[in-house]
């Protein structure tokens, strides 16, 4: 077995081609048109109606007048059942035939003129044998034999043979699919690459060691992408274990912190100082949670998914948004409910996502927010607008990162961590859906999401 891919293709073309020209140079050879020496026992019949015609014309007295009727009178005697016999004279005068055979006559004695070899040919549905040498005093006649084909070709193996273009495409055909399977064979190696290749964009950080096998060229790419995928699932494990030690390591000193906030409002009572304090223990609190829940969906991309109907998903967070709206003297409009539309995802993920969005929207907001959702037989579009300060055109690519931040967002009474919509863009990549920003006819940042439906 040939272990280089560069030889193996090499092998194949040399292969092909040589197969190719043996079909095209050996398949003529096949032709039963092919003109071939007569058998022994069709020689000894041929010399057997020599011999007669030759004794007929002896005992049958030449005209000067009418010198062909003795000859189409001895090969009509002597001519086998259902075959014709023809004389030639040494002019070339063919006697015997008709003149639609002329053709095919002539050119079977411009291939066959020599009475020591007879041969023999076949013009589709008719057989020339010949030519035998009969004397008739002092002239030399030579005789054909036409009779039926043994066996004839089909028409279009006789336009085939006849054709050699046509007979390079048939050959070509023949060799299709030994090429096709050729080719899949080569492309195999590649194929599980790219397999291997999408298993990792989606996530799946695991070895194939199906890889490491086949041609050298794919077997020292399958090894390095082994190894690849390997320090990627180190890495990733590392980022995430130094993220929960920091995490942890951060709520050791934010408990301590809190725990003497309470102690201190226990002594001294209630003071601005300490509400700053415990608001930013909290604030610092949930960026932990934010950040822990970032990371978790970044790295998991392959999330248990399960058929959800988009009212029944989102209902639970629509009723608690609009709730806090109310506790915050806003106004939350839903101007079209979510339908019973169905689509593959994963619930938590995508509640996680929808509240982020109108959470954000009941931050930044002044007084009102509208939620409207849409389907179009495709995907599900969902628009949260608000009458907030809004987002510059520059920025709106820029919301959806980690910890950034807008300069109308900088002030912190505002809220917020910096993680929320970042946390929205992971859950919709991780569903094949689409997030992004305009303008909104509310004065403020209107928000879009597209998830695709489910597909029968």
């Amino acid at each position: 077995m040939i272990n280089s891919l560069t030889a193996r293709i090499f092998a194949i073309f040399w292969f092909t081609l040589a197969l190719v020209l043996m079909l095209v140079l050996m398949v003529p050879k096949l032709d039963s048109r092919q003109i071939t020496p007569l058998l022994d026992n069709e020689q000894r019949q041929g010399l057997m109606i020599e011999q007669h015609v030759e004794a007929e014309l002896a005992t049958d007295p030449a005209n000067d007048l009418m010198w062909w009727r003795r000859l189409f009178r001895a090969i009509d005697k002597w001519a086998p059942p259902g075959q014709r016999l023809l004389l030639v004279t040494s002019e070339g005068r063919v006697i015997g035939a008709q003149r639609n055979e002329m053709q095919i006559v002539r050119n079977f004695i411009g291939q066959s003129d020599n009475s020591d070899r007879p041969k023999k040919k076949k013009y589709g549905r008719v057989e020339m044998v010949g030519p035998f040498s009969v004397r008739d005093g002092e002239d030399n006649y030579q005789l054909y034999l036409m009779r039926p084909a043994s066996s004839s070709q089909s028409d279009f193996i006789n336009l085939m043979f006849d054709r050699p273009l046509l007979l390079l495409i048939v050959t070509m055909l023949i060799s299709a699919p030994l090429l096709l399977w050729l080719a899949w064979s080569l492309a195999k190696p590649a194929r599980k690459l790219k397999n291997a290749a999408d298993d990792v964009a989606r996530g799946n950080l695991k070895q194939h060691p199906e890889l490491e096998a086949g041609p050298q060229e794919f077997l020292a790419t399958g090894a390095s992408f082994n190894q690849m995928v390997s320090a990627l699932e180190r890495m990733v494990t590392a980022q995430q274990r130094l993220i929960s030690d920091i995490s942890h390591e951060l709520r050791t000193p934010l408990t301590r912190l809190q725990l003497a906030t309470a102690l201190m409002r226990r002594r001294h009572g209630e003071g601005k100082e300490l509400q700053r304090i415990e608001n930013e223990a909290q604030r610092l609190d949930g960026m932990i949670n934010d950040l822990l829940v970032l990371s978790r969906s970044q790295h998991k991309n392959e999330l248990p998914r399960e058929t959800l109907k988009a009212n029944e998903l989102w209902e639970g967070v629509i009723d608690d948004a609009q709730f806090e709206a109310e506790q915050m003297g806003k106004t939350l409009e839903v101007t079209s409910p979510p339908g019973p539309w169905k689509l593959i995802g994963n619930a938590a993920a995508l509640d996680s996502a929808l509240e982020n969005i109108v959470r954000n929207a009941l931050r930044y907001s002044h007084h009102h927010i509208a939620l409207n959702f849409a389907h179009d037989g495709e995907g599900i579009t969902i628009t949260v607008d608000d009458d907030g300060p809004g987002v510059s055109e520059e920025d709106r690519e820029q919301i959806f990162r980690p910890f950034y931040r807008t300069d109308e967002a900088r002030d912190r009474e505002s809220g917020g961590t910096g993680l929320g919509l970042a946390i929205v863009d992971t859950a919709v990549q991780q569903h094949r859906g689409k997030v992004k920003a305009e303008d909104s006819p509310l004065g403020g940042l209107r928000l879009i999401i597209w998830l695709p439906l489910h597909q029968r």
